[in-house]
């Protein structure tokens, strides 16, 4: 990588990845939650007790997947696809305290639209409109941001970068 800085992705480019980055999940979360109803021999309907068991490690699964990616190579598989890298403030790849901030704050993005759901219970169309509407309103961020950083970004001291060679490493001082 030259000394310039890295330029910034665009918000469409960003929210085409986190689309495709959905349709790979899927199958991900597929085989994890294949496994793991086979391995304890739940049946659907679950009980409230074995249904947050199998949330909880589904967020673990994608968590640990996001993690992995980003503190190895800055990108996903979709990330990869779309040429998108994500990096520190410095232009390294993040610290691993940083990725798991930024999967933890990715979840504000449907804040919203969960709070919507618990407190006015809609039906599957509105509640599905609602978490959409989240979704999409959280670009806003993105759109008046520099930078064109999304609120995670913000929170985690990270922002996505077009992909143009390889990125610095983390040196000594980069432990978040």
């Amino acid at each position: 990588m030259t000394g310039a800085e890295p330029r910034c992705a665009g918000t469409w480019a960003r929210f085409a990845a986190m689309v495709y980055e959905g349709v790979l999940l899927f199958g991900v979360v597929f085989i994890v939650s294949y496994l793991v109803l086979g391995l304890m021999r739940w049946t659907y309907p679950l009980a409230p007790g074995p249904r947050t068991v199998l949330q909880v490690v589904m967020f673990l699964t994608i968590g640990a997947y996001f993690v992995w990616c980003w503190r190895r190579s800055g990108q996903t598989l979709a990330m990869k696809s779309w040429h998108l890298r994500l990096v520190d403030e410095r232009g390294a790849l993040p610290s691993t305290g940083r990725a798991i901030a930024r999967y933890l704050a990715a979840w504000l993005m449907f804040a919203p639209g969960l709070a919507y759901l618990l407190l006015a219970q809609p039906g599957a169309a509105q509640g599905t409109l609602a978490l959409l509407a989240s979704f999409v309103a959280m670009f806003i961020p993105a759109l008046i941001d520099a930078q064109g950083r999304l609120l995670q970004d913000r929170l985690s001291g990270t922002r996505v970068v077009l992909a143009e060679g390889k990125p610095r490493t983390a040196g000594p001082a980069a432990g978040h």
